[in-house]
Order: C-alpha cells, then sequence, then structure tokens
C-alpha cells in the first residue's frame, strides 16, 4: 500500500489541518496545565507563544507519525476484518495498535525534545510516563476521528453513487420504454391492423390481443431489475407474432433452450432490443427471410440471426446495446457480447441464476 492509497483515504490538507488543530488544542492544555499546577510557569506572552509553537511543532510531527500508521492498519483491516464481520476482534486489534504506537512515538518525540532542551532524570522520567499517557489519549481519539470521517466520508460517496445510479436507471428506463412506444413500431402496427381488419377479423382479433399484452409486460415489467427467461420468451413470441403479421411470414424465430435456462434471470425487454435490432438493421422479405434463433452456449442465451444487412439502414448509434450493458452491469459482474461473424450477427447474454439475485 502506498502514500497515494492513503492520501485517497484522508487528502494531505485535510490530515494537515486537522492535525495542526489537534497539536494546537493539546499544546494549549498542557501548557495552561502546567503553568496553573506550577510545574512550568510562562514567564510572558512571548515565553508563551514561543512554547506553544515548538511544542505545536513537535505534536504536529508526532501526529503524523501516528495518523499515517492509523491509516495503514485502517486500509488493511478494511480488507481483513471488515467492521461488519468481526467487530469485537478489529477493536481489539485498533486499541492495541493505538496504544503500541501512541507509546512509542510519544517516547521518540520526548527524547527529541530532551536533545534540544535537556531535562533533569527524575522529570525525563515523570514527562516520559505523562507524555506516553497523553499521547495514548490522544491517539485513541484520533483513531476514532479517522474511522468516524471515513466513515462518514464513504456513506456520502455511497449515497452520491446511489443517486448517480438511480438517475442513470431512470434514464435506461425511459430510453427503453420511449423505444416500446416509438412512432414507427405505432404506426406500423396500426397500419397492420387497419389492413387485417377488413381482410381477416379473426387474425386482427389476435393482432389486437398480442399488442395489448406486449405494452401491458412492457409496463409490468419496466421497474423490475430482471425477469425469468420463460415470461421474456412469452413476451418475444407475441412481439414476433406482430411482426409476423406485418413481414407476412418472412420472419422466423427458432427456440432451441434446454429446461433449466428458463428458470433463469436477465433484465426485461433485453432480449425484444437485440431482436428488434435484428429486424431494423437488415433486409426481411420472401425472397431473404430473416431467420433469429435462440440457443444455449455453456451458460450464455445466444441470439443470431442471419446477415443481410439493408443498403440504406445507416450506422447504428448503438443505444440500445449501451443500454442493455449499463443495466447488466447493475445486477451483475458479466457482460453482453456483440459479434458480426462471416453470415451471422450474434449476441450472447449471460443469465443470472435465481440465488444470485
Amino acid at each position: 500500500m502506498s502514500f497515494s492509497t492513503v492520501n485517497q483515504l484522508f487528502p494531505f490538507r485535510k490530515l494537515l489541518n486537522f492535525l495542526l488543530g489537534i497539536s494546537v488544542g493539546v499544546q494549549l492544555v498542557i501548557i495552561l496545565y502546567n503553568h496553573y499546577s506550577g510545574y512550568a510557569i510562562i514567564e510572558g506572552a512571548t515565553h508563551f507563544f514561543i512554547r506553544l509553537a515548538f511544542g505545536s511543532f513537535l505534536s504536529l510531527v508526532g501526529g503524523f507519525m501516528l495518523a499515517y500508521p492509523n491509516l495503514f492498519l485502517i486500509h488493511f483491516l478494511n480488507k481483513k476484518l471488515p467492521w461488519h464481520k468481526k467487530i469485537f476482534l478489529r477493536i481489539t486489534v485498533q486499541f492495541l495498535f493505538a496504544f503500541l504506537m501512541a507509546v512509542f512515538i510519544s517516547f521518540f518525540v520526548t527524547l527529541i525534545s530532551n536533545a534540544v532542551s535537556p531535562f533533569t532524570n527524575d522529570d525525563l522520567n515523570s514527562i516520559l510516563f505523562y507524555n506516553a499517557l497523553i499521547t495514548v489519549g490522544v491517539n485513541i481519539l484520533m483513531m476514532i476521528s479517522l474511522e468516524a470521517w471515513l466513515y462518514f466520508n464513504e456513506s456520502n460517496r455511497s449515497k452520491i453513487k446511489a443517486e448517480n445510479l438511480e438517475r442513470e436507471l431512470s434514464q435506461i428506463k425511459f430510453e427503453v420504454l420511449k423505444s416500446q412506444i416509438n412512432p414507427h413500431f405505432m404506426f406500423n402496427s396500426l397500419n397492420v391492423l387497419s389492413g387485417l381488419i377488413d381482410k381477416d377479423v379473426k387474425k386482427a382479433q389476435q393482432f389486437i390481443d398480442e399488442f395489448s399484452m406486449i405494452y401491458r409486460y412492457v409496463l409490468e415489467t419496466i421497474e423490475k431489475p430482471v425477469v425469468s427467461l420463460n415470461e421474456e420468451l412469452k413476451f418475444i413470441r407475441s412481439y414476433i407474432s406482430l411482426q409476423q403479421m406485418r413481414y407476412d411470414n418472412s420472419l422466423y424465430l427458432d427456440v432451441d433452450l434446454p429446461g433449466d435456462f428458463l428458470k433463469k434471470y436477465l433484465p426485461p425487454l433485453s432480449l425484444q432490443v437485440t431482436i428488434e435490432n435484428a429486424i431494423k438493421h437488415n433486409i426481411v422479405n420472401t425472397s431473404n427471410p430473416l431467420k433469429i434463433e435462440l440457443c444455449a452456449k455453456d451458460k450464455w442465451l445466444v441470439v443470431r440471426n442471419n446477415l443481410q444487412p439493408k443498403i440504406s439502414s445507416g450506422g447504428s448509434t448503438g443505444l440500445g446495446q449501451k443500454n442493455m450493458i449499463k443495466r447488466y452491469a447493475m445486477i451483475t459482474e458479466q457482460t453482453p457480447k456483440f459479434m458480426v461473424k462471416t453470415n451471422f450477427y450474434e449476441v450472447e447474454l449471460p443469465l443470472i441464476k435465481p440465488e444470485e439475485i
């Protein structure tokens, strides 16, 4: 662990101000106590400020010598003995460390002070004892203060992160919902429905049922982080059914998945976004039917379609893929994969086990 890591925990400037305040405060207490107890009388304002400056400097040096080991220890214990696992053992370790380190540093600083301005042997022994006692108390308070500051700072960072994630999730939900209710899909669907009403009333009723099922599913699942693959497949069959009515059965869906996959989870509408992109960017007609295949590859769900890109489709913005990656990032470390191969396009979607939710 480097000093840069410690400075990330507690920036140097804040640590300097923190220790300077403690150093001056401690020296004021010591000087005034020694004066009123008759141990070391203040001989005037100049004498007072000289003692305060010299004592505060030594305390500041000692403070840094205490603070950095404390921060190193806190960082180490956060990994090895986090508060939520072994609280009593951690308190014991930190207390013993604070005690031993304070005794060592107080002896070191006191002996430096003695070298600059020698004490008598009796005074030195007494000063070593009282300085050690004071330093132990100060170091324990410092350890508590550092832990409290780090806890507050981490809580504040977590709160900001949670708020950012909430805003990002809301934006993603809005984009997903907007993509489902985009005007093109709505108008195309209504045009298909208009044509069916005159030609085939039964088929038109089926279209209405599937259409309503699609939007009901979107509204019911948009707030959910995950849905089962079984639920998603039911929705996809309705979505494909509508598209097949539009493309005169030039669109095929082949599902070949093991039964245990159906109990696993994925973000809602992940399949729909993938299939919609396949239809949007490829030619779909009687001469060039689009075949979409859902199959398993290890623990991944594979969505594959034959590649026959539209000449006038334009470049993809990649917004759907970016949103999907963000939604996966909120629930798992696994990331969807998007691959263009020789004759087909393939998307691999990770599936989440129920116990991982």
